[in-house]
């Protein structure tokens, strides 16, 4: 592929809930774009996109991936993102570096819980949007009611910029509301052909009502335009079209468009809607990166000729080698080039670099800002760390990764297994930051945790398949939380002496509780105020941190609490780094346990949805978990009830919500914070009720 101008380049993603067709899209738009030349479909585990054999085997995706494909004049980098909660990381990391997305939303079931949970994980990015109703040949498919939802539960300011003829069996096509055709799509060659004539006479009214509405959106953005609508002037489509894209960039409107990605019908004009709306590189603002010192911050427009910086967003494990998704903001790096860790300090060298399409790779010697890359050979880099010039040193800011609240312990099965064990470990933990892996000091066994039961299956069928690890796994554990109750100082003393000299520390620290979801806060004085050398007062804080991820009574870590550094009294020849940071750890330790310990236990957000028939059965069920019903929907045969249930009940629901609904309930569920655990979990671990 030649390389584009960057005006021309959409980095894009399609996010939305499982199910709701994000694949199947991304199928179609590398068919049509000419890209494959045979669609691929999920039912059949024969996806581009969805390559593992995970993935292919349970017909969802589990990895975002990235592929590059040409419409028009547009480039198209895509990322295909997962929808099921487990794996809400690669939706998290894909989001931070595109530029725009494409939310789709199932006409039948609407804006669903993860659907809300992806929009503010855009909202937080300030990510673009186009808005794709997808499913209108289902039974039940209902798009006002999609909008409406979009309205009242994202909070968003949908702009149809299209309607569909007619719905479910019916579903014909789309009325073009900008240039008032309507568009039909061939069912002989499978969607290739897209037909374009007047809009027939009984769909006029209707047609020129919403054009009306999309005509006051444009009118935000474009004075002209209102000027030309009060006078009641025609106005070119091509003038709408760049109002509205101004209305997209700025995340003040979302224009919305309609079809059936299993049908082969809408996906032409998604991708016209791609390049009319959503920003190219150029039209986003510049990006800021922190210099060393901390206080004086670079702004980086995207130019190939700027200072290198990139973002690695995602790795790889790549039979046993790493492989690094690159995001380049600014500059361009070369194959073979030298560069720069920011966030862990040291040189790396980008060996090969890589254009992918999906696991396929295409080798290319360069890679400029507005890129998105694959490269080898940076054998230290891990996810959201910045990567640059070693003469301009430049950091970009991090990435938000959730807390993993579901454990289990895994045993290998033979010594060579063993020996693999950990090796496999650190190579996954390389790719997902929200897995992690710890040894249980009781028992000795490996721990690991993750975002749900899913995700910990899917962990260990890769052990299996590649890494040739084989694994006994106990049953999935819920991750405590430990906090205190009341407010309490202490004074911690550490005196030893070691190789005849005194390793000597002293830290006084007061700990308080903090309202539920704060998480841990480490307040410690300037060196100024302390008296204390930099690197003693940076060996508290470090120290402090550990201690409160290591638990005081039952080995969760600590959240909810302020830890304050008071004073660090100062002895030369006595008071040394050792001697800090084993009175700081202590001190911790010491302290949380006068305060009162006790147990929070994660509550989850559930949304069930289930035939009205058995809608009693299930609520009956949900209150017996300690669920709290927060509210129930009716939409046509189905009820859908919103409840908060503490994870520990949800362990195997699935199977008990199939056989109270004969197999036709589905439910969805996401962390929603830590809450006070009951008494009698509080008993079991020694704790007081």
């Amino acid at each position: 592929m030649t390389r584009p101008p960057l005006d021309s380049i959409r980095n894009i993603g399609i996010i939305s809930h499982i199910d709701a067709g994000k694949t199947t899209v991304s199928e179609r738009i590398l068919y049509y774009s000419g890209e494959t030349h045979k669609m691929g479909e999920v039912h059949d585990g024969e996806t581009v996109m969805d390559w593992m054999p995970q993935e292919q085997e349970r017909g969802i995706t589990i990895t975002s991936t990235a592929t590059v494909c040409r419409w028009g004049g547009c480039w198209i980098n895509l990322l295909d993102t997962p929808g099921h909660i487990d794996f809400t990381i690669e939706v998290e990391r894909s989001l931070r570096v595109l530029d725009g997305a494409v939310a789709i939303f199932s006409a039948v079931e609407g804006v669903q819980p993860q659907s809300e949970s992806v929009w503010r994980q855009a909202d937080r990015y300030r990510v673009p949007r186009i808005c794709f109703v997808n499913k209108m040949d289902r039974v039940g498919a209902d798009w006002r009611a999609t909008l409406r939802q979009m309205e009242e539960k994202l909070g968003a300011r949908p702009v149809p910029v299209q309607i569909p003829v007619g719905a479910e069996s019916h579903f014909a096509g789309v009325i073009d509301l900008i240039t008032r055709e309507l568009v039909t799509f061939g069912e002989a060659d499978l969607g290739r052909s897209v037909q374009r004539r007047p809009v027939p006479a009984e769909h006029l009214a209707e047609a020129d009502g919403a054009r009306e509405e999309l005509l006051e959106a444009a009118a935000d953005f474009d004075d002209t335009i209102l000027a030309d609508l009060l006078e009641d002037r025609e106005i070119a489509p091509e003038r709408l079209r760049r109002a509205l894209r101004t209305g997209t960039i700025a995340c003040r409107i979302f224009p919305v468009l309609f079809g059936s990605a299993l049908r082969n019908k809408g996906i032409q004009p998604l991708l016209d809607a791609v390049d009319a709306y959503l920003p190219s590189p150029l039209d986003l603002p510049p990006v800021t990166a922190q210099r060393p010192d901390g206080a004086s911050v670079d702004t980086l427009p995207c130019d190939p000729k700027g200072p290198l910086c990139a973002f690695a967003f995602k790795v790889q494990s790549d039979e046993g080698r790493k492989l690094t998704y690159l995001r380049i903001y600014s500059g361009t790096v070369k194959a073979g080039a030298a560069l720069w860790n920011s966030t862990r300090g040291g040189f790396e060298k980008a060996g090969r670099l890589f254009r992918m399409h999906a696991h396929k790779r295409e080798p290319i010697d360069e890679a400029i800002a507005g890129d998105i890359v694959a490269a080898t050979g940076l054998k230290e880099v891990l996810t959201g760390d910045t990567l640059c010039d070693p003469g301009h040193r430049l950091a970009l800011a991090g990435l938000s990764v959730p807390e993993p609240v579901v454990s289990l312990a895994v045993e290998p099965r033979g010594v060579d297994d063993r020996e693999k064990l950990l090796p496999a470990l650190e190579k996954l933990q390389w790719e997902d930051p929200s897995f992690r892996v710890h040894e249980d000091e009781e028992t000795g066994q490996t721990i690991l945790t993750g975002m749900g039961e899913l995700h910990l299956e899917v962990v260990t069928d890769r052990l299996g398949r590649e890494f040739g690890v084989n694994v006994a796994t106990g049953r999935p554990q819920v991750v405590y939380r430990e906090t205190i109750t009341r407010p309490v100082e202490r004074r911690e003393v550490y005196r030893t002496e070691f190789e005849g000299r005194i390793q000597g520390g002293e830290v006084w620290l007061r700990l308080s509780p903090l309202p539920r979801g704060e998480g841990v806060r480490v307040v410690v004085p300037p060196v100024e105020e302390l008296g204390i050398p930099r690197e003693l007062r940076d060996t508290v804080a470090t120290s402090i941190e550990q201690a409160c991820s290591a638990g005081c009574r039952t080995g969760y870590p600590l959240t909810d609490l302020e830890v304050r550094v008071t004073a660090v009294p100062f002895e030369p020849g006595i008071t040394t780094e050792t001697g800090v940071r084993a009175a700081a750890g202590r001190g911790v330790l010491l302290a949380a346990r006068e305060g009162g310990v006790t147990l929070l236990e994660p509550l989850m957000n559930l949304e069930i949805i289930t035939p009205a028939d058995y809608a009693g059965k299930v609520l009956g069920s949900v209150q017996q978990k300690r669920g709290r019903v927060e509210g129930i929907s009716v939409q046509g045969a189905l009820e859908t009830i919103r409840a908060q249930v503490p994870l520990a009940e949800m362990f195997g629901y699935m199977t008990e919500l199939r056989s109270a609904t004969k197999g036709r309930g589905t439910f969805t569920m996401e962390f929603a914070r830590f809450e006070q655990a009951p008494s009698d979990l509080l008993r079991r671990f020694g704790l007081s009720g």
